[in-house]
C-alpha cells in the first residue's frame, strides 16, 4: 500500500499560509476522491480541501488550529497505490472557495467524523444529478433521517451547484417551520436593553483592514458633481439591443471601470503603492469592485488587467464576478492584486461618502446615486435651467503620496470621460 502526501496547494499570488480551522475527516477513516478533509482559512477567504484519491487518512500532520505553509505536508493517505507519492506530483488540488466564514454550528451539529467512521450506507457521496456532498453535509443529513430523494430536492448554493451545511439547514427548518440557524452568537446581559453579537471571522478582518488602513494612509477625500445625462439616456435607448448583440446585461459598472481606466492611462501615478520609501508604479490596470454580500459583509473582485477590455469584455467580467461573488463561488485569485478600487455607495441610495483606501492602494473612487435634479445649462445662445442627471464623485487618497493636485486632476478626468460619454466608441 502506498502513502499520499497531501500538500497545502498554493491558494494564489501572495497567500503563503493557511490555519487549519477544523479536519472534517478523523485518523483511520476511509475516504473518498474529492471528499472534504479539511477547512482551512487565510486572511482573504476559506477553503475546504478536498482529497486527491481514494484511500485512508492515516495520519494528521498539521492539527487544528495550527499554521501550515503553502508546500507544507499537512497528511497522509494510505492508497491502493505500489508507490509513494506527493500532491505536488499531481494536478494542483481545486479549492472549494466560500467568501463568507465558516459559520459556527448550532448546538444540534455532531461532529461529522465520528458519524462518517460509524458509516451511513443510505448517504451517498453524490447525488444522481452527479454533485458532490461534502463528509459534513452527509453527517447532518443521517443525524436530521434525511434521504437521497429530499437531498435532491434542496438547491445547493455552493461551488458548482454543491449543497452546503446552510443549504441545509435552510431546507430542514422550512420543514420544522423554525427559524434558520445563525452564525451570530447573543451573550445575556443583565441590562436586557443591550444585545451582545459576536462579529463573525470576515466581520473581524474588515474591522482589522479598515483601522489598518487608517493608520497606514493619511486619508483625504476630494468631490466632483457629475453631469451623467448623456449616460444614462444612452443605456436606456440601447441596453436592450446590447443584451441582444453580446448577452450581457449592461449595468452602469462597466463605464465607471472604463472612464476610470482612462483617467489612470492619463494619471498612472494613481496607480501605485508604496514600500517603505520606494513607490511601486503598477503596469497593469487591476480594478477592484466592492460588492455587498447578503449577509452584510464586503468582498473586493478584482476585474484583471481591465485596460485590455472593450465594454461588452467589462460587462461580461463584472457580471460574472458580481454574481459569483454573491453565490460564494470565487477563487483566491479573483480577490487578489486589484490596483485601483471603486465602491458604488449610490446602489444603497447614498449621494455621496468618503471610502477607505482598500491596502496596499493608494486611492477609492466612491459613486454616488444618480439623481435627476435641476442644473444650470450653459449654451452659446445663453444659460438656462434643465432637468439632468447628477452624480457626486468622491476620491478618497493617501496623501502621502497623492497631493490634492494629482487627487483633483484624476478625479476631474474620470468625471470628464462619462460626462463625455457618446455610447459608440464604446462598442
Amino acid at each position: 500500500m502506498g502513502q499520499l502526501k497531501v500538500i497545502l496547494p498554493s491558494m494564489g499570488e501572495g497567500i503563503f499560509e493557511a490555519t487549519i480551522t477544523q479536519w472534517l475527516v478523523q485518523e483511520g477513516a476511509t475516504i473518498n476522491e474529492d471528499d472534504s478533509l479539511a477547512e482551512i482559512a487565510t486572511d482573504k477567504v476559506d477553503s475546504e480541501i478536498p482529497s486527491p484519491s481514494d484511500g485512508v487518512l492515516s495520519k494528521i500532520l498539521v492539527p487544528a488550529g495550527e499554521i501550515a505553509k503553502v508546500g507544507q505536508e499537512i497528511a497522509i493517505i494510505s492508497t491502493s497505490a505500489t508507490e509513494d507519492v506527493s500532491t505536488e506530483k499531481i494536478n494542483t488540488l481545486e479549492l472549494k472557495v466560500q467568501v463568507e466564514p465558516k459559520k459556527g454550528e448550532p448546538e444540534k451539529v455532531l461532529n461529522p467524523t465520528v458519524e462518517i467512521e460509524a458509516g451511513q450506507p443510505n448517504i451517498p457521496h453524490k447525488l444522481t444529478n452527479g454533485k458532490f456532498l461534502s463528509p459534513l453535509v452527509r453527517a447532518i443529513a443521517s443525524k436530521e433521517g434525511l434521504n437521497l430523494s429530499e437531498l435532491e430536492l434542496i438547491l445547493g448554493t455552493g461551488l458548482e451547484g454543491r449543497i452546503t451545511k446552510e443549504d441545509l439547514w435552510k431546507y430542514l427548518d422550512s420543514k420544522k417551520g423554525q427559524p434558520q440557524p445563525t452564525a451570530t452568537k447573543t451573550v445575556a446581559t443583565p441590562n436586557e436593553s443591550i444585545e451582545i453579537v459576536e462579529m463573525n471571522r470576515l466581520r473581524k478582518l474588515i474591522a482589522e483592514n479598515m483601522v489598518n488602513s487608517k493608520r497606514t494612509s493619511p486619508h483625504v477625500t476630494s468631490f466632483h458633481e457629475v453631469d451623467v445625462t448623456k449616460m444614462v439616456e444612452w443605456r436606456e435607448t440601447n441596453k436592450d439591443r446590447f443584451q441582444e448583440q453580446y448577452g450581457q446585461k449592461l449595468t452602469y459598472t462597466p463605464i465607471f471601470v472604463d472612464a476610470v481606466v482612462k483617467a489612470i492611462r492619463k494619471y498612472p501615478m494613481i496607480n501605485i503603492s508604496v514600500d517603505g520609501t520606494k513607490i511601486l508604479v503598477k503596469r497593469q490596470i487591476n480594478v477592484g469592485m466592492a460588492t455587498a454580500l447578503p449577509d452584510g459583509n464586503l468582498i473586493v473582485p478584482v476585474i484583471h488587467q481591465a485596460d485590455t477590455l472593450s465594454l461588452p469584455g467589462l460587462a461580461a467580467r463584472v457580471n460574472d464576478l458580481a454574481n459569483r461573488a454573491r453565490n460564494k463561488q470565487l477563487q483566491p485569485t479573483e480577490i487578489q492584486g486589484s490596483t485601483f478600487t471603486i465602491t458604488n455607495v449610490g446602489t444603497f441610495g447614498n449621494l455621496s461618502g468618503t471610502p477607505i483606501i482598500n491596502q496596499p492602494e493608494v486611492a477609492i473612487l466612491a459613486i454616488g446615486a444618480i439623481k435627476k435634479r435641476p442644473a444650470v445649462i450653459e449654451t452659446p445662445q445663453g444659460d438656462f435651467i434643465g432637468i439632468r442627471h447628477l452624480m457626486v464623485l468622491s476620491l478618497s487618497y493617501d496623501h502621502r503620496v497623492v497631493d490634492g493636485s494629482l487627487g483633483g486632476m484624476f478625479l476631474k478626468q474620470v468625471a470628464d470621460n462619462l460626462e463625455a460619454f457618446h455610447g459608440a466608441s464604446w462598442l
